[in-house]
């Protein structure tokens, strides 16, 4: 039973070719499914239990896998055929019965890719294509109808993975990863390949926070506070952009000192409202982290009057997925040009066609999808 640390994957530039088997990569949480008999728990990638969020998923898990094993994939939320990440992120919530309610309302499927053990005995040893083959006895490839469990699309072929790169995030999926079909499961270890998409936007800085290691004598600033005007002129919140050097995490506090609004001139501020924002409040730049409820996330309002270029993989809904990375300042970009008109959208493309026949992708009425500015070519 658990804990087991999930095995990784390093990111590359592009998808590999040689002997390995591609897989969508799924935007949901990593999960290792654990049975033993009746029980069922559900380990996160940091070794955290995600039973109680996910209560729909436990009969199911009992009547789709054997009674004794350990099966690592990942919980996503589809919603009208598309994967849904905000809404599986609600799910984490302390109070039982809100996670009762969502359970009902918007119900978790499991997507499994790997079998880690199998009665008694211990798989991980086993080349990856052994543990496939093995698993594919096990569960079905078809659609994640929620609550479902269900075993991922894999290829063989390099050609069908750089369509499967360019289409599946249309429904939502995060990219591609290459397996080595000869590895053994490695816990912990980046054995593993994935390929993600990444745009360019640009954006305007308009908060920061200050970084754990701050002091008085020396403020840094941890990460800087993002935003995109809407088409109601409304300045919303998207992200933040958070890996610099320590050095260079004391020249931006400086470079910020003279935009900072101070407290008397909060209410001018287009997210001054957040400084203290009710209890239940949705995701805001001054709430507490759902992952952790002492992590302090206050912020130092800032004049939105400086644009910055960042890379970005993907949106989620009206926000940026994961951090943005730092590209170059843009001088010559007015705040206000800087809106959600200038993001790439992928083409829309529904979760029953990611698990329909593979030589159909690509090639149906949704066309390919956008690929951004990421590349999947074979290197």
């Amino acid at each position: 039973m658990p804990p087991v640390a999930p095995m990784l994957a390093r990111a590359t530039p592009r998808i590999p070719a040689g002997d390995y088997l591609y897989e969508p990569k799924w935007d949901g949480f990593r999960t290792i499914v654990f049975r033993d008999g009746d029980e069922v728990e559900l380990g996160s990638r940091n070794e955290r239990p995600m039973t109680r969020y996910f209560p729909e998923l436990l009969p199911v898990l009992r009547a789709a896998l054997p009674g004794r094993c350990v099966v690592d994939g990942e919980i996503i939320v589809p919603v009208a055929g598309h994967l849904e990440f905000e809404r599986l992120q609600e799910r984490v919530h302390p109070a039982a019965s809100r996670v009762r309610m969502l359970s009902e309302a918007t119900p978790a499927a499991f997507v499994a890719f790997d079998l880690l053990a199998l009665a008694d005995v211990d798989l991980t040893a086993l080349p990856f294509a052994e543990r496939r083959r093995t698993l594919e006895q096990l569960l079905p490839v078809l659609p994640p109808s929620p609550p479902g469990a269900v075993l991922t699309p894999a290829t063989r072929s390099l050609e069908l993975a750089t369509d499967w790169f360019s289409v599946f995030e249309g429904a939502g999926l995060d990219g591609v990863v290459a397996k080595p079909l000869d590895a053994p499961y490695q816990p912990d270890v980046r054995a593993m390949t994935k390929v993600k998409h990444e745009r360019t936007a640009d954006v305007v800085v308009a908060g920061l926070r200050p970084h754990k290691a701050s002091t008085e004598d020396r403020p840094l600033v941890g990460s800087l506070l993002l935003g995109l005007y809407d088409g109601e002129g409304r300045l919303a919140h998207i992200g933040v952009s958070a890996s610099y050097p320590m050095a260079r995490r004391a020249e931006l506090w400086d470079e910020f000192a003279g935009l900072q609004v101070p407290p008397e001139r909060l209410g001018e501020h287009p997210w001054g409202a957040w400084a203290a924002p009710p209890d239940g409040a949705g995701r805001l730049p001054g709430n507490v982290s759902r992952w952790n409820s002492t992590k302090d996330l206050s912020f130092v309002p800032l004049r939105p009057e400086r644009v910055l270029e960042v890379a970005y993989d993907q949106m989620q809904g009206d926000r940026l997925r994961h951090t943005a990375q730092f590209r170059r300042w843009r001088p010559d970009r007015e705040p206000r040009s800087c809106t959600y008109d200038q993001l790439d959208v992928p083409v829309r493309y529904d979760l029953p066609q990611v698990f329909a026949d593979p030589e159909s992708v690509g090639r149906g009425p949704a066309g390919r999808g956008s690929s951004g500015r990421g590349s999947a070519d074979a290197g």
